[in-house]
């Protein structure tokens, strides 16, 4: 967990006003009356994010919102996805929890939104967004980012690279040498990871069971984040990684391509980093401004810089999923911002899932 505070103001003051977000505290095309909302969020001069982000991936983004508004304060806490969500829980009943909660776990935001746990907010945005990133004037997506297979380049040979789920399962199945080298999430303890597993169950039945299957067979080993299956393929500890964020996997690939990355052409998942401001806010108005930013063209052009591509209708083309390598040729599965989400976090139906993915992954 890091904590983010007060941010240096650099020279993006005048790149930002010369692409929109003008030097005036109303963003351009916005009503007058936005203005009562930055007047009230510079009042109350602080600004609490809780994350699944790595500070690392959004430090520009914050620092691109400080330069507009240097008068609000910035704290930010980055968590992984099930302690964030079980941390909001526990402060509201508290009293309070962040202004701004912002995650990838797309299943357990609506689950919270769903609770009462955020404000309704309509931001002058919405309409820019694509129809599937939104819901309610509460939940909103903020980026669009595939499901991805990592794999270490000095492992699998070209011919070899799986480019769809079923060959996936194939090439696991066949190589024994691969045995103990596959991973993926933890979907038992990764609210990203269970998210990842009963999307794919709902979009392919059968080629789902057959994967968990084959990853039984292959011995596979489970972490909380891609990151940590990121290191591990690349130091060659693991060949392969199973639904990993495409986002970090792109990243990693323009930097270092001994570790290569597929989106799977029969259907590649794209998930979507949900915000909402709390319904305990202390500082709401500063929640909007902040949501507002992370919507806007600027926002989210700087949030595609890292391979988070965007979620809106007028940037699809030049920064939306299209754009990344490998999309042109997938069909793409957005998971819809919505209720369908709480599908599998019915706790009868959450262990059944469980105990059907245990039953294929170790049916002995």
């Amino acid at each position: 967990m890091k904590r983010y505070l007060p941010l240096v103001v650099g020279a993006w003051f005048v790149g930002i006003s010369a692409t929109g977000w003008a030097q005036t505290t109303v963003p351009a095309g916005y009503p007058s009356s936005y203005s009562e909302i930055v007047a009230v969020a510079e009042r109350e001069g602080a600004l609490s994010i809780y994350s699944t982000l790595d500070l690392s991936e959004v430090s520009d983004l914050l620092e691109s919102f400080k330069a507009l508004y240097p008068q609000i304060k910035i704290e930010y806490v980055d968590e992984n996805s099930t302690v964030l969500y079980d941390r909001v829980i526990r402060e509201t009943a508290a009293g309070h929890t962040a202004d701004l909660i912002w995650s990838s776990a797309m299943d357990l935001q609506i689950k919270l939104v769903n609770d009462g746990y955020a404000m309704t907010y309509s931001s002058p945005e919405k309409d820019n967004l694509l129809e599937w990133a939104r819901w309610k004037d509460q939940a909103y997506g903020t980026t669009a980012e595939p499901i991805v297979f990592a794999y270490n380049t000095r492992l699998i040979r070209p011919d070899e690279v799986p480019r769809s789920h079923a060959a996936f399962a194939k090439l696991i199945s066949e190589r024994q040498d691969l045995k103990g080298k596959v991973a993926s999430y933890d979907h038992r303890h990764s609210g990203v990871g269970f998210l990842y597993a009963t999307q794919d169950v709902q979009v392919s039945i059968p080629v789902t069971w057959d994967t968990v299957k084959a990853m039984g067979q292959a011995e596979a080993k489970f972490y909380t984040s891609t990151r940590r299956m990121l290191d591990r393929v690349k130091s060659g500890e693991h060949a392969i990684a199973y639904n990993a964020i495409g986002s970090y996997v792109i990243r990693r690939f323009r930097d270092d391509q001994s570790v290569g990355f597929v989106m799977p052409s029969d259907y590649t998942l794209v998930m979507s980093r949900i915000a909402f401001v709390s319904a305990k806010a202390k500082h709401p108005a500063a929640a909007k401004l902040f949501l507002d930013f992370v919507l806007s063209k600027n926002g989210q052009t700087e949030l595609a810089k890292r391979a988070m591509a965007s979620v809106r209708k007028d940037l699809e083309k030049t920064h939306g999923i299209a754009s990344l390598p490998g999309a042109s040729d997938v069909t793409l599965h957005p998971i819809r911002v919505g209720p369908e989400l709480l599908t599998y976090l019915d706790q009868l139906k959450r262990r059944r899932f469980l105990q059907l993915w245990q039953r294929a992954f170790d049916p002995s």
